[in-house]
């Protein structure tokens, strides 16, 4: 990636923390990123592929959280506590990322970027996200059924959806591993 691009895509997230998607205006981008506005379109081609860009880095963002977390966890920790660790992940960036959370929840508001139409490069919806983390779980993780890695990611999503206190590890542990051993699930 460019400087200019990386620069202007760091402009365009803090402009889009200090204000809704509709206010940030493609001059202000460009100066903050230290360069002209017509680098900025010649980067992006206007506003909504600027858009579409900041959607795309966000979701590329969580699953390269996804892919730390089941990274990250010390020698001898379980398949269910790396699965714990993507679905605290999820709950994390959806709460911290208002594009995060739209991309997988499918709820974008007027103060976001417009999802990317379906079939563009840059589209990615709740199915597609979800099944990717699922896809990266299951490939690190190869001894787990994908349905699990999929629970993980769907369970952490219900925290997102509806959302309550913060789940920790341990009862992200107890309801990846109890209810389905028990039911004799594997």
């Amino acid at each position: 990636m460019s400087a200019a691009r990386e620069s202007l895509l760091k402009a365009a997230e803090a402009a889009l923390c200090a204000r809704p998607w509709p206010a940030v205006r493609m001059v202000e981008v460009a100066t903050a990123a230290g360069v002209s506005r017509q680098t900025l379109y010649n980067e992006f081609g206007g506003k909504d592929g600027l858009g579409r860009a900041l959607v795309r880095r966000a979701a590329d963002r969580y699953l390269d959280g996804v892919d730390r977390a089941l990274a990250a966890a010390p020698p001898g920790h379980t398949a269910a506590d790396r699965l714990a660790a993507v679905a605290e992940w999820t709950v994390r960036a959806a709460r911290a990322h208002a594009l995060v959370r739209a991309l997988l929840t499918g709820a974008w508001g007027p103060a976001l970027p417009a999802p990317p139409p379906p079939g563009s490069r840059y589209a990615i919806g709740p199915g597609e996200l979800t099944r990717a983390a699922r896809d990266r779980a299951a490939a690190a993780l190869p001894q787990e059924p994908e349905r699990r890695c999929e629970l993980a990611v769907r369970l952490a999503l219900s925290y997102v959806v509806a959302p309550g206190e913060e789940p920790g590890e341990r009862e992200l542990l107890r309801l990846l591993s109890g209810p389905s051993r028990r039911a004799g699930v594997r």
